[in-house]
């Protein structure tokens, strides 16, 4: 019961606070890509402050943040850390979809601020649209922040990695850092949300240049060492 009061409490603040500056978001874009950054940041702050105090949740960082432009291929649970990691790397262009970018408004403030878009006909305009996103931020001393698994997913689920991680990694040609999460235990899709800790395990960097199957192999080995695979047993046969 707690932790639906928690929850309650958590929600109706966030939402309370975050429609508005949300809504005010276009106006900050209108001063420029930096003055939206430095506006999203303070967002992630509140949005920090609030799990800890309201929900009791905490941070753990395994690892080191490399410095310079490097792509971050990170492990998707839940909410937590699409909004953690944008603050923890320092404003990376994240990679999103098109869908998302379409949005009137909002996908102008998105854009405004330097996401990726990826389309998911992967034609050769829109590789050539991703590919120019790409290199804005990389001019600008950004790294990349992409999710390869494409979605949110339940701990232990480890579903095979999209085409975009291994189209960007190769033309970009920069290394991949792994970032494993493990967030559903206590932030979970569905359901009340539980205190405890969060943890954010960044991996060694693998070097550009390397084959796909060997690069999408040790990425998804990577973001996926704070679980166990989930085993989904199937009745003896008779």
């Amino acid at each position: 019961m707690m932790a639906w009061v928690r929850t309650a409490i958590f929600s109706l603040l966030f939402w309370a606070i975050s429609i508005p500056l949300v809504l005010l978001a276009p106006v900050a874009a209108l001063f420029g890509p930096s003055v939206l950054r430095r506006y999203v940041l303070r967002w992630i702050a509140l949005h920090r402050g609030l799990a800890r105090t309201v929900l009791g949740i905490r941070l753990r960082l395994e690892g080191e943040i490399p410095d310079g432009p490097v792509i971050f291929a990170a492990k998707h649970e839940s909410l937590y850390e699409a909004i953690e990691l944008t603050g923890m790397l320092d404003s990376p262009a994240t990679v999103m979809k098109r869908e998302l970018a379409s949005i009137p408004l909002w996908g102008w403030t998105a854009r405004r601020y330097g996401v990726i878009v990826v389309d998911r006909e992967a034609n050769a305009a829109a590789l050539r649209r991703m590919m120019k996103d790409a290199r804005a931020a990389l001019d600008g001393g950004r790294s990349v922040l992409i999710f390869p698994e494409g979605t949110r997913v339940a701990p232990g689920e480890a579903p095979p990695l999209r085409a975009g991680m291994a189209g960007l990694y190769r033309m970009l040609n920069l290394p991949v850092v792994p970032v494993a999460v493990r967030a559903g235990h206590v932030w979970p899709k569905r359901g009340a949300k539980r205190p405890g800790e969060i943890t954010f395990r960044f991996g060694a960097p693998l070097p550009p240049g390397l084959p796909r199957a060997e690069i999408e192999a040790r990425v998804h080995a990577g973001i996926n060492m704070l679980h166990p695979p989930v085993v989904h047993e199937t009745p003896e046969k008779r």
